[in-house]
């Protein structure tokens, strides 16, 4: 009888985003948009969306096994964020571009929201992140809140 494996990629992605805090860098994730991914379309470039998912940038962060969700600030709006894991195709640190390809996995059922399987990353410090004052039309407009175009891909490595 053959059973089969759980993915290792929520693991992975665990792992890299731990290495990147500790190590205070910066990290990101380059998601494909489905219709299972809500993201702020306005910032989908070529059916992909990088994200900052830093313990600044982001609030109520959990990368589950199958659900990454969090509430972010876009434009200074605050958005409620959540994609299948099987969209991640790349997670990477923003200063060096040190980070994992993945294959993406589209196409499968909407994931289930299992929270046995969700680990609730902690948000270091007292303050909210989404607490933070909106930015000023002049703050806004010099393309801080935009995310990168691209992961560097010469330090990637794909996993299948």
């Amino acid at each position: 009888m053959t059973q089969d494996l759980p993915s290792t990629k929520p693991y992975l992605l665990r792992a890299l985003y731990e290495w990147c805090c500790d190590g205070g860098f910066t990290p990101y994730i380059a998601v494909v948009v489905d219709s299972f991914a809500r993201v702020p379309q306005e910032f989908v470039r070529d059916g992909q969306i990088v994200l900052n998912i830093g313990p600044e940038a982001t609030g109520q962060l959990t990368l589950g096994n199958e659900i990454v969700s969090f509430r972010a600030r876009f434009g200074g709006v605050a958005r409620e964020i959540s994609f299948p894991v099987g969209n991640i195709a790349a997670i990477y640190a923003k200063e060096n571009g040190a980070g994992m390809a993945f294959e993406v996995e589209l196409g499968k059922a909407e994931p289930k929201d299992d929270s046995r399987n969700a680990i609730a990353l902690a948000i270091s410090g007292d303050e909210d992140p989404l607490s933070a004052p909106t930015p000023s039309a002049k703050e806004s407009d010099d393309g801080k809140d935009k995310p990168p175009s691209s992961p560097r891909r010469s330090h990637l490595q794909r996993i299948k």
